[in-house]
Parts: structure tokens; C-alpha cells; sequence
């Protein structure tokens, strides 16, 4: 029953970062509600990580270890989040939670091409599905002005970064604590962005008022700090069984888009849904009846 709950919690926390931005991006220009979130989550991070925690294992890193926490930071961070927060702006809230949940299947086409490992029939049945799921799910709103197709492009890109990063995670040997690793790759991500941030975002029109700052410190606190915990936890259990608890993503990202945004739920958006979970199913079916 605590695993259980640990997966719920976990899928509510993550499938809610979508909405919570696009409440921030009222108030703020995309890149400057990302900058904000990364590094309020990497300063919280890194202060428990050095000055609350006495385990001998949270030092600083070498220099191997800061070119490898700096790609991973640039994929993960500056691109993955820094175009998912922008693309929010242009995108409903319920298509950017149920394209998160297509990672799995766009990480199988990059596994193919950087670790030489050949997609399986029913991965392919996984990614038509999904895709195809995606497409249905994102027709009316289009038609609604919901979505854009710049939008949609952007976080397809989004995604495509964070899978990246996910597949190099897999490939290094890393000595660091995971709350260590996420704290730098936060900052570091930060970081990068920043210049970003300073050229192209309108400071004029930001306001500092609580439409951006509830968001900023729920996608800091509540996404970035305690959905990787739980997420960190289940991964040490089985991370095959984690990655089941993505599938309750765009259930819970679409119920949050109609309660909190009004945005309509169709029978594209049942449709498109029911498409995705049975993509992913059909991707991970061999792993899990093993």
C-alpha cells in the first residue's frame, strides 16, 4: 500500500507540472518562470544535499563528474524544461501531460540509434499507438485555438531532449547521490539558460504577484523536489513497475486541465488517451509479463 501510494502521489505531482506553468506563463515570459523554478529546486537541493546531510557520499563533484552533470543538466534542463515551459504558452494543458507519457516510446527509437539496441515488433506497435494517440487527442484543440502547431513542435522537441537525457543517464557509471545529480543538473541547466533568459524574455511585462510565484514554487517544491523523490524511490523498487505509474499522467493531466482551466474534455481527448496507455502497454507488455 505505501508503494501505491508513493506511484499515485508521484503521478499527480508530475502530471500537474503542465497546468501549474500555464497558470505561470500569465504572469511571466516562459524562460524567466523556468530560470526562476531551476534554481530555487537547485539551490533547496544542493543546501540539504552539503549542510543538512552528514553522509560522506554528498561531495563535490570531479571533473569527469562536471562535464557529465553539465550534458546531462543541458538535455534534461536547459532544452527538455526550457521548451516544455514555452511551449506551454502555446499548447493546452492535458496535451502537454499526455505527450510526457510518450517518453518511454521515443526513448526505444534513441536507444536504437545510441546503444545499437534494435526496437522489438511491439515497440514499434508502441510508438504508432502513442503517436497516433497524441494526434487524436490534439485535433479539436487546434481547431479551438487550445494548440498551436509551433506548439505542438516544440514540445515534440521537448521530448525528444528529455529521452536524450534519460538514455545518456542510463550510459554513465554515475558515484553521486541521486539528489546531488538532480541538484547540479537543475543549476547547471539554469545556468545555461540564463543568457537565453536575459536576451530574448520581456522583463517589463512580469508580475511578481501569486499567479507567478504559487506556480514557480509548486513546480520547485512539489514537482522537482518531492515528484523526484517518490519517483528516485520507486526506481530503486522495480523500474519497469516505475515507469507504469506515467500511464495515470494524462488521466490526471486532462481532469486537471478541465477542473482548474476549463479546458474541454472530448471523446478525441478519450480516445487519444486510451491510444497512448495502450501504446505504452504494447511497448513494455514482454518486460512486464517477464
Amino acid at each position: 500500500m505505501k508503494n501505491i501510494g508513493i506511484g499515485i502521489l508521484f503521478s499527480i505531482l508530475w502530471s500537474s507540472a503542465s497546468v501549474a506553468t500555464k497558470f505561470g506563463v500569465r504572469s511571466a515570459a516562459p524562460l524567466i518562470l523556468a530560470n526562476v523554478r531551476f534554481f530555487i529546486a537547485g539551490i533547496l537541493l544542493l543546501s540539504f544535499s552539503y549542510l543538512l546531510s552528514k553522509d560522506p557520499s554528498y561531495r563535490m563533484p570531479n571533473k569527469k563528474e562536471w562535464k557529465q552533470l553539465a550534458l546531462f543538466g543541458f538535455l534534461n534542463t536547459t532544452l527538455y524544461l526550457g521548451l516544455y515551459v514555452y511551449a506551454m504558452k502555446f499548447t493546452a494543458a492535458g496535451i502537454g501531460s499526455l505527450a510526457v507519457s510518450v517518453n518511454p516510446l521515443i526513448i526505444v527509437l534513441l536507444s536504437a540509434w545510441w546503444l545499437k539496441r534494435h526496437p522489438r515488433t511491439e515497440e514499434w506497435l508502441g510508438i504508432i499507438l502513442g503517436m497516433a494517440g497524441v494526434g487524436v487527442a490534439t485535433y479539436p484543440l487546434l481547431a479551438d485555438s487550445y494548440t498551436t502547431i509551433g506548439g505542438i513542435t516544440l514540445l515534440l522537441i521537448s521530448m525528444i531532449a528529455v529521452s536524450a537525457a534519460s538514455v545518456y543517464y542510463a550510459t554513465v557509471q554515475w558515484e553521486l547521490p541521486n539528489l546531488l545529480i538532480n541538484g547540479w543538473q537543475v543549476c547547471l541547466g539554469g545556468v545555461f539558460l540564463l543568457p537565453v533568459t536575459l536576451l530574448f524574455s520581456d522583463f517589463s511585462t512580469t508580475v511578481w504577484d501569486g499567479t507567478f510565484w504559487l506556480p514557480v514554487l509548486w513546480l520547485s517544491l512539489a514537482v522537482s523536489i518531492i515528484g523526484l523523490i517518490c519517483w528516485f524511490y520507486l526506481l530503486r523498487i522495480d523500474t519497469v513497475k516505475a515507469s507504469l505509474w506515467l500511464f495515470l499522467c494524462p488521466l490526471f493531466g486532462f481532469f486537471f486541465a478541465w477542473w482548474l482551466m476549463d479546458e474541454p474534455v472530448t471523446i478525441y481527448t478519450i480516445v487519444g488517451t486510451v491510444l497512448v496507455i495502450g501504446g505504452l502497454y504494447a511497448g513494455q507488455r514482454r518486460k512486464l509479463m517477464s
